[in-house]
């Protein structure tokens, strides 16, 4: 395949992209993110694989704004293994290409063996930082840091929760037709202030 994208994906970890091979990559785990489904949210969901050989055929109705989007990509073939260590959901790696593609037996295997040792590595790498060691520095690409602050400063500025903060903000980056981390930058910058 192409192209690759592991990410955590709601509690306990936050949603975030952790690698991504490419932009492309990163930009359809922004999509699945930003909209709080998709593939990759499916398959944590389910905690089964997720298999789409022709994306332009499956998917609409289960996530119809992330297969919109994810079209517009022009992604062909998308597949997303769970991530998870025993009742500890973590997120997704996800394989994608352009056109339309079967994976054989064997590559799912390999693919959901692979999952497994990516699980374990994240919940380690979780805790490490629970306990100081290796902290997130400011130079990692994908982070969401920016979303976090921005949700927060517009929970304080409207007086309601963080989950409603965070809906306020997806809401406006989806009427805009912008990724929510430019919107959170917007908010923190001061650019931009979302009242209800």
């Amino acid at each position: 395949m192409p192209g690759a994208v592991v990410s955590t994906l709601g509690p306990p970890m936050g949603s975030q992209t952790v690698c991504a091979s490419s932009r492309l990559g990163a930009r359809i785990d922004e999509i699945q993110i930003d909209l709080g489904e998709g593939p990759s949210w499916e398959a944590l969901r389910t905690r089964r694989p997720f298999a789409a050989a022709d994306l332009r055929v499956e998917g609409g109705a289960r996530w119809p704004g992330a297969w919109a989007a994810l079209r517009e990509l022009e992604v062909g073939s998308f597949y997303a293994f769970p991530l998870f260590v025993g009742s500890v959901s973590i997120g997704s790696i996800a394989v994608y290409s352009a056109g339309a593609r079967d994976l054989s037996d064997s590559e799912l295997a390999g693919m959901s063996g692979l999952a497994e040792i990516v699980s374990v590595a994240l919940l380690r790498r979780a805790l490490d930082r629970l306990e100081g060691v290796g902290d997130e520095g400011p130079g990692e690409p994908y982070s969401r840091r920016e979303v976090h602050q921005a949700t927060g400063m517009i929970a304080a500025r409207n007086g309601i929760d963080v989950d409603r903060a965070l809906i306020l903000l997806r809401g406006h980056a989806y009427a805009t037709g912008r990724p929510v981390r430019d919107v959170a930058a917007d908010v923190i910058a001061r650019i931009l202030d979302l009242v209800l």
